[in-house]
């Protein structure tokens, strides 16, 4: 019995991967098997652009900021410079939950991936792909060179526009819960505002509470 159960389960996770890889043949085939490319009709943000068929492509192996935070109306404009009616090559195409194809992207020779992320316009994320290597390195370059979304405008660890406002509000990028730090709380000097994440400042914890945010338990 246990062994008829077990072929069951085998026998249904191929029914259901069977039609998965089908859609993933056909989406290749439809917009990234023609060497002349498909025409890329809007930009949706620095990382997201739609296709004449409908169909929406995310770039592999990055996330940009959202377009109302910090960098992400540059990195929507870096995007467009770059893919905007023009004709685009996917490589490695798979089809996530939301039906986008996330994909290494191609305007002739130019790795559009790459591209945006040398200009700091988003950060590296560890999606298997064959380039993930050349993505993560010029992430941290460009990181390290304080460009885009890692420049003092958006990432910050001592509030320029008002130096008395010095609670730092955090997102938690696995979990997402929003915490906040102040003066005299512990690694306070080390936390780091990304303001491209949609991390902030607050004058008062009154301010920080009202936004979401909780106390750090770093805090006494």
């Amino acid at each position: 019995m246990r062994k008829m159960v077990k072929n069951w389960r085998v026998w249904l996770g191929f029914l259901i991967l069977i039609p998965s890889l089908l859609l993933n043949y056909y989406l290749w085939q439809k917009t990234a098997g023609s060497e002349s490319g498909s025409l890329v009709v809007n930009v949706l943000d620095g990382d997201t652009f739609v296709l004449e068929t409908s169909q929406r492509v995310r770039l592999a192996g990055l996330n940009a900021p959202e377009v109302d935070f910090c960098g992400g109306q540059e990195a929507k404009e870096k995007l467009e410079s770059l893919v905007m009616e023009k004709r685009v090559i996917l490589r490695e195409p798979v089809v996530d939950n939301w039906g986008r194809i996330i994909a290494l992207v191609y305007v002739g020779n130019q790795f559009i991936n790459e591209e945006v992320l040398k200009e700091g316009w988003g950060y590296y994320t560890s999606d298997k792909n064959s380039q993930r290597e050349v993505l993560k390195t010029t992430a941290h370059l460009a990181q390290e060179e304080e460009k885009g979304v890692f420049s003092p405008r958006c990432y910050q660890k001592e509030n320029p526009e008002d130096p008395d406002c010095q609670i730092k509000g955090n997102i938690d990028k696995n979990s997402g819960d929003k915490i906040y730090h102040f003066p005299g709380c512990r690694q306070y000097e080390q936390t780091i505002v990304e303001k491209s994440l949609g991390e902030q400042w607050f004058c008062t914890e009154k301010e920080a509470l009202k936004a979401g945010f909780k106390k750090s338990k770093n805090c006494d």
